[in-house]
């Protein structure tokens, strides 16, 4: 049955440098629209879902943009409301071989979404309409007003039964100095409120300052995740290993842990040609498969399939229907589909 399913968080203008050059060599830039919710909500309207937005957008040529972009991810416009003058950016230079891509943010704090007063939104009113609702830590960083209000509509939501995700994706650059200690107490609320949240053992360490005696990644893994479940009462965790290898091939392998008990998916191996919203791809996976009813199993290979496909597109928005990811968690697909 399809759910009606929200975003809250930031619309990002992604300005991308051609090829692999650095943006003090070209003279030509690529934008897009995208942002953690934006990825997130219009794959799942790819999956049969209706995916809404609770944003804000310049009142400018700028925001027209952007709301034409998300009309064309298929996501609903009915919660967005337009003021202000500016729209969050980044610019994406792409690495090669030994050189990592790097992201440089701009004009964030300045946004529409950012800027935006604590009475824009009537959480209220909203959270009548919505099944789902996700969050995400990067708009967590911004600023008191905008954690102010992810912590009032996360209570709507859940007061009405609904349920929450919350993806930590915890960024250094966004929290500055001290951001882990800045941090800590604002996603303990958040975890408080949430019910199936996208996190791995190093966010229980260094945002959570949690301890281990463990060495090896698993380990540290099924030691500090039960404990952070138990702690917050959170009915699922669900998250991937990364392991980079030579010549830009990458290896993913999941798990979530839900009913006491952790299960894996297996690893999955692929070159990169865009890694930018891989994991939004994947955080949208384990939020069809739980809302579907899949078994663990299913829902965990799901997901890191979702988040397998996304990393073979260009641009931060996953693009795969749910039958292209349901094909490729059981064929090799290569050749040319005729």
């Amino acid at each position: 049955m399809a759910k009606n399913i929200a975003a809250f968080g930031e619309v990002i203008m992604r300005l991308q440098v051609p090829g692999h050059e650095l943006l003090s060599q070209s003279s030509t830039l690529n934008y897009t629209f995208s942002g953690s919710g934006v990825n997130v909500v219009s794959a799942l309207a790819r999956y049969g879902h209706t995916g809404y937005l609770v944003s804000k957008l310049p009142s400018n040529a700028l925001g027209d943009a952007a709301l034409s972009f998300l009309w064309k991810l298929g996501i609903t416009h009915s919660l967005i409301t337009r003021g202000g003058e500016y729209i969050g950016m980044y610019f994406l230079e792409n690495g090669f071989g030994v050189r990592s891509s790097r992201v440089t943010y701009s004009n964030r704090s300045e946004s529409s979404f950012n800027t935006a007063s604590e009475d824009t939104y009537d959480f209220k009113e909203i959270a009548k309409q919505i099944d789902t609702i996700h969050f995400c830590g990067t708009t967590l960083a911004m600023n008191d007003s905008v954690r102010t209000q992810m912590k009032i509509f996360a209570k709507e939501v859940k007061e009405r039964g609904g349920t929450v995700v919350f993806d930590c994706n915890y960024r250094p650059s966004l929290w500055g100095d001290n951001g882990y200690v800045k941090a800590k107490s604002h996603y303990e609320e958040m975890l408080h409120l949430a019910d199936i949240v996208m996190m791995n053992e190093k966010d229980a360490m260094f945002i959570l300052n949690m301890q281990t005696e463990k060495k090896e990644r698993t380990e540290q893994l099924m030691e500090l995740i039960p404990t952070v479940a138990k702690k917050f009462d959170i009915s699922g965790i669900a998250g991937t290993h990364r392991s980079i290898n030579d010549t830009n091939i990458h290896s993913l392998r999941a798990f979530i842990f839900k009913n006491q008990r952790f299960t894996f998916s297996k690893t999955l191996t692929f070159p990169v040609y865009d890694r930018v919203g891989a994991g939004d791809a994947y955080s949208s996976g384990i939020i069809y498969g739980e809302l579907a009813g899949f078994t663990p199993e299913k829902t965990v290979l799901f997901a890191a399939t979702a988040g397998m496909l996304a990393h073979t597109t260009v641009g931060d928005t996953p693009m795969s229907s749910k039958e292209d990811v349901l094909r490729a968690m059981t064929e090799a697909v290569n050749d040319i589909e005729r």
